[in-house]
């Protein structure tokens, strides 16, 4: 599980591989969490979005979905940098409001499931409309959405 995680925006991989070692810092628009897995959250946003269901897959089928790709693969510290998938960023910049409510009510009856206690006590509401709102500047200027992790 990942301690800090940042969904970022980047004009394209190479400037989202660059945050690698310190984190995106203030130069980049981003959100912030704690304590999930970004590439599974990735993954079941993704799922949601090409699915749609109030109730969450199964843990096996979830973890056979296609993830996000690396940007930089995990380092021997556990940093790592994913692009979120194209389709996902449009999905993200045009969903409705009740679909970011409802995929959120999905993602957190998942992470009381498998974490439990451990869950994360971010809103995860708040984290689906702020990366929205990324996705939504990702699509009209052509950049690219990404997450750091460590």
């Amino acid at each position: 599980m990942a301690h800090d995680i940042v969904f970022f925006l980047a004009a394209g991989d190479a400037a989202a591989a660059a945050t690698r070692l310190r984190g995106p810092g203030q130069g980049y628009d981003s959100v912030t969490c704690r304590f999930i897995e970004p590439d599974t959250a990735i993954a079941e946003w993704d799922m949601y979005f090409e699915e749609p269901s109030a109730e969450a897959p199964p843990l096996e089928r979830l973890l056979r979905w296609p993830g996000p790709a690396w940007v930089t693969a995990p380092s021997n510290d556990g940093t790592e940098v994913f692009a979120l998938p194209p389709r996902l960023t449009r999905a993200l910049a045009h969903a409705a409001p009740a679909d970011l409510e409802a995929l959120a009510d999905r993602w957190a009856a998942r992470l009381r499931s498998t974490d439990g206690d451990e869950m994360t006590d971010d809103d995860l509401l708040a984290v689906l409309q702020g990366v929205a709102g990324l996705a939504k500047s990702a699509v009209s200027t052509g950049g690219g959405l990404y997450s750091w992790s460590w």
